[in-house]
């Protein structure tokens, strides 16, 4: 096993990834952001309620209406409410405590579409659909894992294609360049704590996304290692040193976290978690971004940017609002 300190909350899916995986028995994992209520399935024995796609893996086949134009409307945080939580996200930087806080917030959204017609319109990577409660149509790579190497791709970055020179813009951002520059460091450190020979092997690279709306450019990097240990009997500690995923929580992470909960204004749960497939031999999976969650019939929709002391409240804000969508243009 990978040495490490688990925690009472986390042991139970710990060791049943570690017990199927040693088996070799495929299953889904779907893991919360708090680690509250970590869901582990063997394939066979799945409901019919829970559907799944990792880029051409997918146990499902279409049923919503796609000749039904979409009506996707969005009732974001007023700025004032995200400009406290701003305030004290940036202060907790400029005082020293974080380089790094990705700041999410719920959105409020209305649909002529039910949960199940916008998971099989919205074309991504990584699709999840769990029991009526949430979708998720995610673009982001968490973990791969695959003849003993591990990969990760950290995503950070995102802007809207139509601005003029858009990807010489954001690659050339001080800003952006900074806060991608910390993530890649931080997942590096984290894939060095599982594995040797960590490297770089792409950095800041561009992903075009199609929403129903506008067309959005995002920057990612690939980072590889060599895994100390097999896959087989020790996936559940490799998840568990891991997770949070350093996109969508900072760095330095165990004090990144503790300020997402004093900023946020409640539990993120399975968003910006992480779900992925054990097929018997290999893994992937994503992070839980671009989701929507449904609670006593209303749609939640739930997006965050990271934000550095060069972060300008307006426009992190706008950015937040800009990844309120779902992607219908093209498929991945």
């Amino acid at each position: 096993m990978i040495e490490g300190k688990t925690t009472p909350a986390s042991s139970d899916w710990v060791s049943e990834m570690n017990r199927l995986s040693l088996a070799r028995i495929p299953f889904l994992f779907i893991l919360d952001f708090e680690l509250n209520n970590p869901i582990i399935l063997p394939i066979d024995s799945m409901s019919g309620d829970i559907y799944y796609k990792f880029r051409d893996v997918r146990n499902y086949t279409l049923s919503g209406n796609k000749s039904k134009p979409l009506v996707f409307q969005t009732f974001p945080v007023p700025y004032a409410e995200y400009k406290k939580s701003f305030d004290k996200v940036k202060s907790h930087i400029l005082y020293g405590n974080s380089f790094l806080i990705n700041l999410t917030f719920p959105t409020p959204v209305e649909s002529n579409h039910s949960l199940r017609e916008l998971f099989d319109i919205a074309q991504a990577r990584y699709k999840l659909y769990f029991k009526d409660r949430f979708i998720v149509f995610s673009p982001e790579t968490f973990v791969q894992i695959s003849t003993g190497k591990i990969r990760t791709f950290p995503m950070k970055g995102t802007i809207d294609a139509s601005v003029k020179d858009a990807a010489r813009k954001i690659l050339e951002d001080p800003k952006e360049t900074a806060e991608h520059h910390t993530i890649v460091d931080l997942l590096r450190n984290d894939l060095s704590l599982v594995a040797r020979h960590v490297s770089v092997r792409r950095f800041r690279y561009i992903d075009e996304i199609r929403t129903y709306s506008k067309t959005l450019l995002q920057v990612s990097s690939e980072i590889e290692g060599s895994l100390t240990q097999p896959v087989f009997g020790s996936l559940g500690d490799i998840f568990r040193i891991m997770l949070p995923a350093g996109s969508i929580s900072g760095a330095p992470k165990k004090k990144t976290v503790e300020i997402i909960k004093e900023a946020e204004p409640d539990e993120r749960g399975f968003y910006t978690g992480v779900f992925g497939i054990f097929d018997g031999e290999n893994v992937d999976s994503a992070v839980m971004i671009r989701f929507i969650e449904k609670t006593e019939g209303k749609l939640t929709y739930r997006s965050g940017c990271g934000i550095t002391s060069m972060s300008d409240c307006e426009s992190e804000y706008r950015e937040m609002i800009d990844k309120v969508y779902v992607p219908v243009g093209r498929k991945y």
